[in-house]
């Protein structure tokens, strides 16, 4: 837009209309507000629809010498097209309450504050009228400003419908200056009251009504304004109580007809009313006589002939004023937009298919249906797209006013017969409206006794509406209204539709990503690793758990090598979903294989340094940006079962904890290199001893941290769950998670805990070798008497040969120092070490060369066998299988 963040104009505007309805509706609920937030750093700001500050209240006189260096002030106008990104702005452009918190601004004269911005919409056309926006410090933000600016925004709105048309105005005014004249009880308003309930008990001697029976009220006084004329009318009310509605016509001084609803609620006593008119009270500007009431009312008898009553007044609420013919449309117009607004805001509130079938009910129960069930195919609850949803579906969601429904519960399965509305919407893919039948039993003719028991229930009048999202039905929404509303209309199914697409929507967004995160995390499992290896240096136990938001990058490992050593490796790429899964599978086979080739630690990071740095550069130009490998960590670590050190290395990773045998826990200071793919500096080492029975914990970063607690108090908590003696693996595994992890974790974990084992000295020989041929035989002979001592003679002649190729080899080819080392673990393993840092190299000799051969048996007598460079030189190692008598021993 051409803003910049570092020096922008906000407009001012001197041509406000102060005396706006939108002003005058405002002006109570800001004084409300300012007096609730006194002593706080807020200020409450009233904008128009083009973002122009009309009033501001604030009570902290420190703050509004900060607003008004900063231009928060009337006249002001904080549009997105001046301001970019802000609490004013951006809400009046997404239609929708918005949060801007700190930097989120985009004007760095801004960013200091925190905002909550809430639209005012009319109450009858939906159009945005202005903005109310609550406006603090950053230091100062609480996310309860959103649902308070909301709250105060709905307010506002309930304000301007006394404001929508000067008739109904003075019709009120009218209205409420003859009760007073006429002496009677205080009429409040449920209609129009700013607390959106009635208030308790006493003063009237009326019961506190409920939202549900208020609605009831509510949408029966519309139908008697319709009338125009006076009318009693007792409405049946849920749990078997009932309120009578009385309406009479009103004339203002200026001729306007209309007609005033009030409600005697439950329990309420009536008291005659004088036909004669009131004299005048001195403060009002409009005398009894100007004023129209129309004793008496008309009711209807059972047989529906008109009856007269005698003329009397109670104590009662006013529900509504209007016009006939408008009022009714006004009414249902403002419900109707109210009931949309609050699906926008609460259908979809999660990526849960279950939890969004819900959110429908809970919206559209009572004010659209009594009940309302959502059934859908398995196939859509797994994630898949349902191929046909004319079988049996699973009911969802089931939502109802009072207990007792007798429909099918949630989690039973459904089957719709042809005669049901359901059968027929699935199957036309339109919806469709239609009263209960005279025998329930033509909609569940599997179950008459259910069937019966819907009937007796009440309920007489359905909707079925499909579920239909880009082109494919998902399932169906039912709603059912019982005996004490009437039966649904053409605006009702309209209404339906409305809600069921919005759901349907929302259900197929989950539904979607309930596919993704299962696919990651069968892909993300299918990478990690399904067992531990078979190894005697140390003893593991891991876990894994994928994070609420989806699946991410986290991996762990553990690697046998040469030597009897293992590798321990935990790693992490940024990120969920899918492209995070299959990278973090990329980088674990590469640290496999470059563990393969024993290269030592800090090789093994740069390696996969320059790896994450080409995969980076490979990927499609024409992929979304940020697609890339965005960050990845690893730590690396080798332990040596006859040394009984470890040798590790960090990129970017979490330091391990180290648990050593009498219980002291410590953080190893291991050098943090940069993360993966920034080519930057070598990585360091640390090299560390670890006694016999010592843990090594290693984890990613899912396990410390989290938005809600600081860092230095989780490592706090980790040192005081390892500071235990004798536990096992498994059982600092469980410990850690339980003690560590959130209820919801925002990141996935990765935990890997490694007790160290070590080779004693009886599984141990070394032999340091003179640079003299003539010492072969004496190192062959002192290997052979090896061999027999550890009772596995049966691999004398091939040991003795490999040893014999080897030692010969390093004579010729390398030099001092050499040495031979026999290890009795799981296999022979058979090290000779020299100081040349060449590597052998196996080739195939021809018939006529004299040498070449010796590597070759090498390679064929041995199970495995390589070179491990080291910093004096190199060792070539090989392992030879023991039998199953001699691994056991």
């Amino acid at each position: 837009m051409g803003i910049r963040a570092d020096h922008v104009d906000i407009p001012y505007h001197q041509d406000l209309d102060l005396e706006s309805d939108l002003i005058h509706a405002a002006g109570l609920v800001l004084d409300q507000m300012k007096s609730t937030l006194s002593g706080m750093r807020v200020s409450v700001l009233l904008c128009d629809e083009q973002g122009r500050i009309l009033a501001r209240r604030t009570a902290n006189p420190s703050l509004t010498r900060v607003l008004n260096m900063r231009g928060l002030a009337p006249g002001f106008g904080y549009a997105e097209q001046f301001a970019g990104t802000n609490g004013i702005g951006t809400a009046l452009v997404e239609r929708k309450p918005a949060f801007i918190h700190g930097h989120e601004h985009y004007v760095e004269a801004l960013q200091i504050f925190t905002c909550a911005g809430s639209p005012i919409r009319d109450p009858l056309s939906g159009q945005s009228r202005g903005l109310l926006d609550l406006t603090c410090l950053r230091e100062d933000a609480d996310p309860a400003m959103l649902a308070l600016v909301r709250e105060a925004a709905r307010n506002i709105e309930r304000r301007l419908l006394d404001q929508i048309a000067d008739r109904e105005r003075a019709l009120l005014q009218t209205f409420f200056q003859a009760r007073r004249a006429a002496g009677g009880a205080r009429a409040a308003s449920l209609f129009l009251s700013e607390a959106g309930e009635l208030p308790a008990p006493g003063a009237s001697g009326g019961d506190l009504l409920n939202r549900h029976e208020r609605l009831i009220l509510q949408g029966k006084a519309a139908e008697l304004i319709s009338l125009g004329h006076a009318a009693i009318v007792e409405v049946p009310l849920p749990h078997g109580r009932a309120a009578t509605l009385l309406s009479r016509p009103v004339t203002s001084p200026s001729g306007e007809t209309g007609v005033a609803v009030e409600a005697v609620l439950p329990g309420g006593a009536l008291r005659r009313l004088a036909t004669t008119a009131p004299p005048a009270l001195p403060d009002e500007n409009v005398t009894p006589s100007q004023v129209t009431l129309s004793p008496p009312y008309t009711t209807a008898s059972p047989e529906g002939s008109a009856v007269t009553e005698p003329p009397s007044v109670t104590d009662k609420w006013l529900i509504a004023v209007g016009e006939p013919g408008v009022g009714r449309l006004a009414l249902l117009a403002r419900q109707r937009l109210e009931l949309l607004t609050e699906a926008g805001v609460r259908i979809g509130t999660t990526l849960d298919v279950t939890r969004t079938a819900e959110e429908l009910t809970e919206v559209a129960i009572p004010r659209l249906a009594d009940f309302v069930t959502v059934d859908l195919p398995d196939a859509v609850l797994t994630g898949e797209e349902p191929t046909s949803v004319h079988g049996v579906l699973r009911r969802v969601a089931l939502g109802a006013v009072s207990e007792g429904s007798h429909l099918y519960s949630v989690g039973d399965l459904v089957t719709f017969v042809p005669a049901t509305p359901q059968a027929r919407c699935l199957a036309t893919g339109q919806s469709v409206l239609s009263p209960l039948p005279a025998h329930g039993s033509a909609w569940l003719p599997e179950d008459p006794v259910r069937a019966e028991k819907v009937r007796a229930g009440g309920i007489h009048s359905a909707i079925a509406v499909p579920l239909l999202a880009r082109g494919v039905v998902l399932g169906v929404a039912s709603f059912y209204r019982l005996e004490h509303r009437g039966p649904f209309e053409e605006d009702d199914l309209s209404l339906a539709e409305e809600l069921a697409g919005r759901a349907a929507v929302c259900i197929d967004n989950a539904r979607r990503y309930t596919l993704e995160r299962t696919t990651a995390l069968t892909l993300q499992r299918s990478l990690l690793p399904h067992g531990l290896p078979e190894q005697n240096a140390v003893e593991a136990a891991h876990r894994y758990l994928p994070a609420q938001a989806g699946v991410g990058g986290d991996w762990f490992d553990i690697i046998p090598l040469s030597g009897a050593r293992v590798a321990l490796v935990v790693g992490d790429v940024v990120g969920h979903g899918l492209h995070a899964s299959a990278t973090m599978g990329r980088l674990r086979t590469a640290v496999q294989n470059f563990s393969a080739l024993d290269m030592p630690v800090d090789e093994v990071l740069a390696h996969l340094d320059d790896l994450v740095g080409r995969l980076d550069l490979d990927e499609d130009p024409d992929r979304a940006v940020g697609a890339g490998i965005i960050g990845a960590t690893c730590l690396y670590a080798v332990y040596d079962p006859v040394s009984q050190r470890c040798t590790m290395a960090r990129a970017g990773h979490p330091a391990p904890a180290l648990v050593l045998p009498d219980g002291v826990v410590e953080l190893p200071e291991v050098p943090a290199g940069p993360p993966l793919g920034l080519g930057c500096a070598p990585f360091e080492t640390v090299d560390i001893a670890m006694p016999e029975g010592s843990q090594l914990v290693l984890y990613t970063d899912g396990l410390i941290e989290h938005r809600d607690r600081d860092i230095d108090i989780a490592i706090d908590q980790l040192r005081r769950v390892l500071t235990h003696l004798d536990r096992a693996p498994e059982e600092t595994c469980d410990a850690l998670l339980g003690a560590l992890l959130p209820a919801q974790p925002g990141d996935d974990v990765a935990l890997l805990v490694a007790r160290t084992r070590a080779l004693n000295a009886q599984q141990v020989a070394q032999w340091d070798v003179p640079a003299d041929p003539a010492a072969v035989s004496g190192i062959r002979a002192a290997v052979t008497r090896q061999l027999a001592d550890w009772d596995i003679e049966e691999l004398t002649f091939s040991t003795e040969l490999m040893i014999s190729e080897l030692v010969t080899n390093a004579i010729r080819h390398a030099g001092a120092p050499i040495q031979v080392r026999l290890l009795r673990d799981r296999t022979l393993i058979c090290e000779v070490s020299d100081g040349s840092g060449t590597s052998p190299r196996l080739r195939r000799a021809a018939t006529t060369d004299e040498g070449g051969r010796g590597l070759f048996l090498v390679a064929q007598l041995a199970q495995r066998w390589g070179t491990r460079h080291t910093a004096s030189g190199k060792v070539i190692w090989t392992e030879q299988p023991l039998s199953s008598v001699a691994s056991a021993l």
